[in-house]
């Protein structure tokens, strides 16, 4: 069972999403704040899974909630609500698993639910997601599907297996968040997931990597310590 908290500082809303909630099996108790301070107070009083927060609550806003939960040695899962759109930039840097857009429709919470059980019943850690703009709707990838990503001015273009994702969000701010998660910079307009690497070519003319069988830049002044973090994870180079 999935215990939860649903914080927001209007009643209606905390009643209106608590009751929606409140029917799905998969979930347990579910505890109640009308402010971001009474969220934090709860969640030190608390066993909770999954925190459903609304963004905009005053003086504590659920992205304060969000940052606060994000240093606890054992975070519950964050799912942000909100009626806009503005913030899916914080939703996205705060790691939450999910952005739902009020008024909230019963099947698109489901589905919140439903990737809220698969990520406790795996256990370990919990995958970072990423929330994406893809025509007009808000939704949100996984980080592990990101095989590479491509500079565009102060924007970012995701690269997954089937699709690609535009986020405004410059490289070199990617580059630092996405280190410890296995993304190293290859040139000045590429930053590629290690583990979505198939081969390299380290010709002295066009150093290249392939990614999802795209073949990407390696600069001169990365080609040092791309060789190095490649090869210990025992790709090896073409002729």
């Amino acid at each position: 069972m999935i215990n939860v908290l649903v914080a927001d500082d209007e009643l209606p809303a905390v009643e209106e999403l608590a009751y929606l909630l409140g029917k799905d099996d998969r979930i347990g108790i579910i505890h109640r704040a009308s402010s971001g301070a009474e969220a934090l107070r709860a969640l030190t009083t608390e066993t909770v899974d999954a925190v459903f927060l609304d963004i905009h609550m005053p003086a504590v806003s659920g992205l304060d909630v969000a940052r606060a939960i994000s240093r606890s040695s054992r975070p519950p899962v964050v799912v942000f609500v909100t009626a806009d759109e503005d913030c899916a930039l914080e939703a996205f840097e705060l790691a939450a698993v999910d952005y739902l857009l009020k008024p909230i429709r019963a099947e698109r919470l489901t589905r919140s639910v439903g990737r809220i059980s698969e990520l406790m019943r795996d256990g370990g850690p919990l995958p970072g997601m990423i929330t994406v703009d893809q025509g007009g709707t808000t939704r949100m990838i996984r980080l592990d599907d990101v095989t590479y990503v491509q500079a565009q001015g102060d924007y970012a273009r995701l690269h997954t297996a089937d699709a690609s994702y535009l986020i405004r969000v410059p490289l070199a701010d990617l580059e630092q968040q996405w280190a410890g998660a296995g993304f190293v910079r290859t040139h000045r307009s590429y930053l590629v997931a290690l583990k979505h690497v198939t081969s390299m070519k380290l010709a002295a003319d066009k150093p290249s990597v392939t990614v999802s069988g795209a073949g990407l830049p390696i600069s001169r002044r990365h080609l040092p310590s791309i060789r190095g973090k490649l090869e210990a994870t025992r790709i090896r180079p073409k002729a």
